[in-house]
């Protein structure tokens, strides 16, 4: 616990060198001069805070934030100078915005902790004192013996030592690091594969060199790669461990995402501040002026002293400062705190809606759409970039086979059997003929599929867990492939071809077991004596079978491979002369198709996307002919597309001869150059991991123009960082696109964590995708729905609310600021210190965040049945400059009216009572306030287009409250305030017909400009949504 806290303060970091020796089960050289090396612990860590740091951490990314900074600094001052209001008004709201801000992120990270405690503290077993024993994950080390079963998923990065099959191999998938659910076969080296008891291996003295971590996938460690989800019992030495295993190497750093809406806010803020700051400086200066002017000097009973009048300089400029700091205050609620509250709980609120949407639901398997953070709900209807993951996301991640051909001659499945194409099942004699038992011969025989049968684990009794080395007890039997086609083609035989079991005898590594594979031909014994690999060159695989007729020449072939095999030198090259020599004068026997289901309407997902103007790529581990396949299935590419490739270039100069520029522009040219006069030509573009980093590296500019002149871009053969970095490099581009990133499992997770909105698939491929995602829904389908209406709702509500607020508060301190020019800039607040309180926090909030809760400009079908309308709002178009200077002008126009249509009535100390009794300095501020309130609310009711009884509730409700409020507030003297300026006062106003008269008249001068503007757009200029809106109401 000490170590792992000095590494966890960077006091202790774990040893770093070119290279690592791992001792086997930790048994280090006895003599004295060997100083053990520290190395990482194993746990996981992808939580963002520590209970040491959440207060400071916290605190310094809320006060990023440009409104809370503000605040901050306007509490400060407040509590150092003598100001107009008290420190209450502001440092109150700032402590409510700060705590509910930080206990709402504070219990999304313990959700991460959880889930960190959850891997962490998985039982495990590791071989120690000659015997198993069972720890927590957490607590392997370096060089420990690890006991993985059947199924389990690898706690560290391991070495093979030995497993429990007697040739010491073991079959592991890789679909949580690179998508890939493809059986891979790795063997332990012949002095450790006997090691098969827990003695033995804690006696076995042995050493491991090996690199220094290394995030590429693909790399070696030592003499084995990694390994994470193991199909038979294996027991290996750990050698990377924790956060520097590939996994957590290949995640990224969680970071606090901000939404575009957000960062729009902040410049808002800003410019708001420098309206502050103008207004202070201003009113500050102006005050000065008039008071050099002995008409406007202070008042008889309030003039300054001789000594005064004759003070020090510096003490001038301080009281200057002070005078500025205060106007400051006077003016600040220009900023509205009260924003980011009202944002925090819309979000939070709002979030609650995909949950509870029951189109977002899987029956099948009773998995509903998962929000994990509600800070970019809204972030979802900007999306322009799709980044998705292929296996498990865009299809069922199971293999299927469909139909084949048998010389020359189409078969389909029918009922369960095999039959020609357009034969009726009931005209088969049921017996196979002579070509369609060598098809299904060779189908049967050329692959590597591995056999398991469950079986009782005996470690739950106590025994050795490798006691069942030589041979499998009865119990059900389970394929497990290098590939998924394969599974799927013996599957296949298993089913259409005649009963019985197939004896192959393995004699790859001198060994003979006794693998019964349930396919057919029972009574004809083969002997397999070689594989060939499939590669991407020659795009197959093959193998040598000794059977009844051994060929002459296989001595030849045993002497070419054995010669290749053991090459030290330019290894691959000669394989593949051996491939060459040994696979010539072959006969076509037929051809097989297979294909991953895809998942139920990814197709129309995507093409709704492309129609919203959102760009799909696809990112994925997977080998090229399959993502093409996939591709092409789903709708991503088209076949009248243009498809370029750039493929195998790991140098500028390698494979084809030509500079990389060359290899991506010469097809792309003559394409490009028609693109500005054809439209309808469509380019796609397929790259693989190699080639992409030549090009990020070297060409990145060039790179980055191809791909956005293109529709629909497939990147294969991806390592999880290099699909991070793809999405980073589209999201600092020039351009800011929005990015999305979707996948299912936990090679997705740095993609997903780097793009703007991360989306998990709950698939097949663990949690790590969902648990480290933004949201999550269970089938790729969903997307659409998520983006084209959640999306489209949450931003133009947010959009509004954001405007709609500094509007109002706008109106709000403008009068207060030409109050000044009457009052000799005296720092004198027109309205009551109630009302300043109140104003954002009860009179007009809750219709804002109702509306921002509710509002629909279409109705949700419409938005899925027309994915253009997702274009109205791209571009963070609804907060745009332009926009914003709409709503920022319409404030201060109303604000000019609500104050001088007052001064119009009452300014000229008329009587409006019929007493004779005039009008005060409250009543002014009162009246004022009053056409404020209802006039704001009532422009906000006139952009709402869609009412529910909520919104006629808050709507009317706030107006009457005021009134209510206010009549309370002015008509009862109450004894915990202060001064009584407000006694009676409101009573007076509503008293005068005039009053009246002149609120009514404010109010629709204020509104109907405004109405006017929007009928003449609506008609004259409208948007598609509006378009959609009157065909609604004309149908209606």
């Amino acid at each position: 616990m000490l170590r792992w806290t000095r590494q966890q303060l960077g006091f202790d970091p774990p040893h770093q060198s070119d290279t690592r020796t791992v001792y086997v089960a930790n048994r280090f050289p006895q003599h004295g001069h060997y100083i053990p090396q520290r190395f990482a612990d194993n746990r996981i860590i992808s939580s963002k805070y520590t209970i040491w740091n959440f207060v400071p951490k916290n605190l310094f990314e809320q006060f990023r934030r440009i409104a809370n900074f503000y605040f901050i600094i306007i509490f400060l001052v407040q509590l150092m100078i003598d100001t107009p209001t008290s420190p209450v008004t502001s440092g109150l709201p700032l402590f409510f915005v700060i705590t509910v801000t930080a206990i709402k992120q504070g219990y999304e990270d313990w959700l991460r902790h959880n889930a960190d405690n959850e891997v962490n503290g998985a039982p495990v077993f590791v071989v120690r004192s000659g015997s198993l024993v069972q720890t927590r994950s957490k607590n392997i080390r370096v060089g420990d013996i690890v006991r993985v079963a059947k199924d389990e998923t690898f706690p560290a990065d391991l070495v093979l030592l030995s497993s429990d099959r007697s040739e010491g191999t073991c079959h592991i998938t890789t679909a949580s690091l690179d998508g890939e659910t493809n059986l891979k076969t790795h063997f332990s080296v012949a002095e450790t594969s006997v090691c098969q008891s827990g003695s033995r291996l804690e006696s076995l003295q042995a050493v491991v060199e090996c690199q220094q971590p290394d995030p590429d996938l693909y790399s070696t460690i030592g003499d084995s790669s990694l390994l994470i989800i193991a199909v038979c019992t294996t027991a290996g030495v750990a050698v990377y461990t924790g956060m520097e295993s590939k996994m957590a190497l290949n995640y990224k750093c969680k970071s606090q995402k901000r939404s575009a809406v957000e960062k729009s806010m902040n410049t808002f803020l800003i410019i708001y501040l420098c309206i502050l700051l103008f207004e202070a400086v201003l009113s500050t200066i102006l005050k000065y002026a008039w008071q050099a002017e002995n008409q406007w000097d202070e008042p008889f009973y309030n003039q300054k002293t001789e000594q005064e009048k004759n003070s020090n300089p510096f003490l001038q400029i301080l009281k200057f400062i002070s005078d500025f700091l205060a106007f400051l205050v006077l003016y600040n609620y220009i900023i509205p705190i009260s924003l980011y509250v009202t944002v925090e709980m819309q979000k939070f609120l709002g979030s609650f809606f995909i949950g509870w949407d029951l189109d977002l639901y899987h029956e099948e398997s009773d998995q509903k759409a998962q929000v994990n953070t509600s800070d970019l709900n809204e972030e979802l209807g900007q999306v322009e970039y799709v980044f998705t993951d292929k296996t498990g996301t865009l299809t069922e991640n199971e293999m299927y086979f469909r139909e084949c051909s048998i010389n020359g001659i189409k078969y389909q499945e029918l009922n369960g059997r095999l039959v020609p194409e357009g034969v009726m099942e009931d005209t088969l004699d049921g017996s196979n003929t002579g070509d369609e038992l060598l098809f299904l011969k060779a189908v049967a025989l050329c692959h590597t599929v591995q056999i398991s049968y469950d079986q009782p684990d005996s470690m739950g009794g106590g025994g050795d867990p490798f006691s069942h080395a030589n041979g499998f007890s009865s119990g059900t039997m389970e394929y497990y492939a290098s590939s998924p086609d394969e599974k799927a083609l013996v599957e296949a035989t298993k089913r259409y071809g005649p009963p019985g079991t197939l004896k192959v005898v393995s004699a790859v590594l001198g060994r003979n077991i006794d693998d019964h594979i349930p396919l057919i031909f029972p009574h004809d014994p083969y002997k397999l004596l070689h594989v060939l690999e499939f590669d991407a060159n020659r795009r197959r695989m093959s193998v040598i079978l000794d059977g009844e007729e051994h060929p002459e020449s296989y001595a030849e072939v045993e002497r070419r491979l054995g010669a290749a095999r053991t090459a030290l030198q330019h290894r691959d090259e000669r394989l593949q002369e051996a491939f060459a020599f040994i696979e010539r004068d072959l006969q076509l026997l037929g051809a097989t198709g297979v294909e991953d289901r895809l998942q139920d309407k990814v197709q129309e997902t995507i093409e709704a996307l492309r129609l919203a103007g959102i760009k799909v790529w696809v990112l994925t581990g997977d080998k090229h002919e399959t993502a093409v396949s996939v591709s092409l299935s789903c709708g991503h590419f088209h076949r009248t597309m243009n498809i370029l490739e750039l493929l195998q270039q790991r140098t500028d100069n390698e494979s084809t001869g030509r500079p990389l520029m060359s290899c991506l522009m010469d097809p792309f040219l003559p394409s490009l150059l028609r693109i500005n006069d054809d439209h309808v030509i469509q380019h796609g573009l397929v790259v693989d991991g190699a080639s992409l980093s030549l090009a990020l590296r070297q060409h990145e500019k060039l790179f980055m123009d191809v791909c956005k002149n293109c529709s629909a871009v497939l990147c294969c053969r991806m390592a999880p960082l290099q699909k991070a970095k793809v999405v980073h490099l589209f999201k600092t581009s020039p351009e800011r696109p929005i990015t999305l990133a979707i996948g299912d499992g936990a090679n997705d997770v740095s993609m997903i964590q780097e793009a703007h909105v991360g989306i998990g698939i709950m698939g097949k491929e663990g949690r790590q995708a969902v648990r480290n995602s933004d949201y999550a829904i269970a089938r790729f389908k969903f997307l659409s729905k998520l983006l084209l209406v959640h999306g489209h709702f949450y931003y133009i509500r947010i959009a509004h609310l954001v405007q709609y607020f500094f509007y109002k508060n706008v109106c709000f301190i403008t009068p207060q600021f030409l109050y000044q020019f009457f009052c000799l800039f005296s720092q004198q607040t027109l309205y009551d210190g109630a009302y300043l309180t109140l104003y954002n926090i009860f009179f007009t909030s809750l219709p804002i965040l109702v509306y921002s809760l509710f509002e629909q400009l279409v109705h949700p079908h419409v938005l899925q049945t027309k994915p253009a309308l997702y274009r109205d709002i791209s571009r963070n178009s609804l907060l745009s400059f332009r926009t914003f200077l709409y709503w920022t002008l319409l404030g201060f126009c109303h604000a000019f009216i609500f104050f001088f249509g007052s001064y119009a009535l009452i300014g000229e100390d008329t009587s409006l009572n019929g007493n004779g009794q005039m009008f005060g300095n409250w009543t002014f501020g009162t009246l004022v306030y009053t056409v404020m309130v209802i006039t704001v609310t009532l422009q906000l009711a006139l952009e709402t287009h869609y009412w529910t009884w909520m919104n006629h509730f808050v709507t009317w409700g706030s107006i009457t409250f005021y009134f209510i409020f206010s009549l309370f507030y002015g008509g009862i003297i109450w004894p915990f305030v202060q001064t009584q300026d407000m006694y009676f006062v409101f009573v007076q106003l509503l008293s005068s017909g005039s009053a009246w008269f002149t609120i009514i008249i404010i109010i629709v001068t204020c509104l109907f400009p405004d109405m006017l503007k929007k009928v003449l757009y609506r008609h004259l200029h409208p948007t598609g949504t509006q378009k959609n809106q009157r065909a609604i109401y004309d149908l209606a």
